[in-house]
């Protein structure tokens, strides 16, 4: 009986707890169902406003206008205008680097004298290309300086309007153009386009001027690469023959001519005559 009385308080203690849980639990209930409730009452429909009555038109006489300034306060190009010609000349600077320069030429060259020498991949693209790329800013380092002092940086200065300086800045170009250009290939663009053939030189447009240009370029490539091939091919003919009188018949040529041609082209320095042909075809 003495143990049954001791649990007794701990039995209400319990009990007690319980019914303060149920008691919450009722609570949180009736408040969630309160809220439903008024949030599912609809609200009453608010009446619709008046249309509004449309502003009458501008009179045009009172001389509004829309006005765009490219130039800065200082007359200077706006950096926003100068970023979108970086941006358009970057877009197109590989055509008119492949179009307009000695690139055309040197990469061609380097390219023959890669394969007259059997070489597939050696010396690889990578290097050809910039290779060619830095020769030809040494080619075309006295245009392209003489276009920034005459265009380039009077035109940043302000000095010039836009349509002054690509006319001033293209005429050196058409200067390196012309004198890299032989008079066939002009006549050869001019008679394809159904032109008369310009008086002079200088009265022949762009755009027959850069595809004769190009042509005039990889004529010279073409006869450059001929004499480069010349050496290496007496060189295949000498083993082949060799190879021939041995019996060697089944005995690819080019694994034992190939050695002789890179000594011969290292002895004879190969890539300097190369480039000292190339730089010297632009005077």
């Amino acid at each position: 009986m003495s143990a049954a009385r001791r649990a007794h308080p701990g039995r209400a203690v319990a009990l007690a707890a319980v019914a303060l849980l149920v008691l919450l639990l009722a609570l949180v209930a009736g408040a969630v169902l309160a809220d439903g409730a008024a949030a599912s009452t609809p609200e009453p429909p608010t009446a619709p406003s008046a249309p509004a009555q449309p502003a009458p038109p501008a009179d045009p006489s009172t001389g509004g206008s829309v006005s765009l300034e490219v130039n800065g306060p200082n007359g200077t190009p706006a950096s926003a205008i100068v970023l979108i010609l970086v941006i358009t000349g970057l877009s197109v600077a590989p055509g008119l680097l492949l179009m307009t320069t000695a690139f055309t030429k040197v990469v061609v060259v380097l390219a023959l004298t890669r394969n007259a020498i059997g070489l597939q991949m050696t010396p690889p693209n990578q290097v050809l290309l910039g290779l060619a790329l830095f020769l030809t800013m040494f080619v075309m380092a006295p245009t392209l300086g003489e276009i920034n002092d005459v265009a380039v940086q009077p035109y940043l200065g302000g000095d010039l309007p836009l349509e002054e300086a690509f006319t001033l800045g293209l005429q050196p170009l058409r200067e390196f153009m012309l004198g890299s250009t032989r008079p066939e290939e002009l006549a050869l663009i001019t008679k394809a386009a159904g032109q008369e053939l310009p008086a002079a030189a200088a009265d022949v447009p762009i755009t027959t001027l850069v595809p004769a240009f190009v042509l005039s370029e990889l004529r010279s490539a073409m006869i450059i690469g001929f004499v480069v091939f010349v050496p290496f091919l007496v060189i295949d003919l000498v083993v082949s023959s060799a190879l021939m009188s041995v019996g060697m018949m089944m005995l690819p040529p080019v694994i034992i001519s190939l050695p002789f041609k890179i000594l011969l082209f290292v002895l004879v320095d190969g890539w300097g005559l190369v480039v000292r042909a190339l730089v010297g075809s632009y005077g």
